[in-house]
């Protein structure tokens, strides 16, 4: 059942991706309109999807209000019909994302079983079932964060371990390009809420990436107050050093 959820996560994720496009190019809309009108028709399209398919389980969607229901539930679909709103309302704007996760009552760790991130303007699904990472040839390690509120620490954390900080729009366009090797590591600390990363983090710990709070403590999901203000996203082989970094600077 697991690989049937992170291919269906895959296949929506990507179906929205394509309205996402689609919208881009004839609706006429530019900037916040467009963004809205993405966040809305992706939301409509995933929720039909997933009332059609897995009618049994519950979700919560950055768009759509929540319920309570969801805290009973085994299975919880845990969506963002458009992370990356501003830059995908920027034209030639690459880094925005789609992310479709699922929440499963009992399983270890983050408890995420199946996920897919959907980057459309490069043609690309990653999913929690096929994803693998790649390791760049950089000089000097990358980090990436939030082009609009990096950690007050990425500074401190960059000088000690020798690394150049990148911005970057969009969580999932961020912890993606950890995985294909574009960057070493994403650092965060500025505030997000669970579907900001849980369809990220089930992708990179199902690659082999490492992924945390920036304490080390696991990343847990459906929750009532589904806030997780802060992640750590890198190479298995920088962890240890990232977190000491982190503490040592906070």
């Amino acid at each position: 059942m697991i690989e049937r959820d992170a291919a269906f996560a895959a296949e929506i994720a990507e179906r929205a991706g394509a309205l996402l496009l689609d919208l881009q190019r004839t609706s006429g809309l530019t900037g916040k309109e467009l963004g809205k009108a993405g966040d809305a028709k992706a939301n409509e399209l995933l929720l039909a999807l997933l009332a059609e398919r897995r009618p049994g389980d519950a979700v919560l969607s950055e768009e759509s209000a929540d319920s309570p229901a969801r805290l009973s539930a085994d299975r919880v679909w845990i969506i963002d019909p458009l992370d990356g709103t501003r830059e995908y309302g920027m034209p030639g704007r690459p880094d925005w994302a789609v992310h479709v996760a699922l929440w499963e009552r009992g399983a270890p760790g983050s408890a995420i079983t199946a996920a897919a991130v959907a980057q459309p303007a490069l043609s690309t699904v990653y999913s929690s079932a096929r994803s693998t990472v790649v390791r760049g040839p950089h000089e000097r390690p990358i980090f990436l964060v939030s082009d609009s509120r990096p950690p007050e620490f990425a500074a401190a954390v960059a000088q000690d371990l020798d690394a150049d900080l990148q911005p970057m729009g969009s969580a999932g366009a961020k912890a993606m390009a950890v995985l294909r090797g574009d960057a070493d590591a994403y650092l965060h600390a500025g505030g997000q809420w669970e579907w900001d990363s849980a369809a990220p983090v089930g992708v990179a710990l199902a690659a082999g990436l490492h992924a945390s709070r920036v304490d080390g403590s696991t990343l847990t999901y459906n929750a009532a107050h589904p806030y997780l203000p802060d992640l750590v996203i890198c190479r298995a082989d920088l962890a240890d050093k990232i977190l000491t970094a982190i503490a040592a600077a906070t």
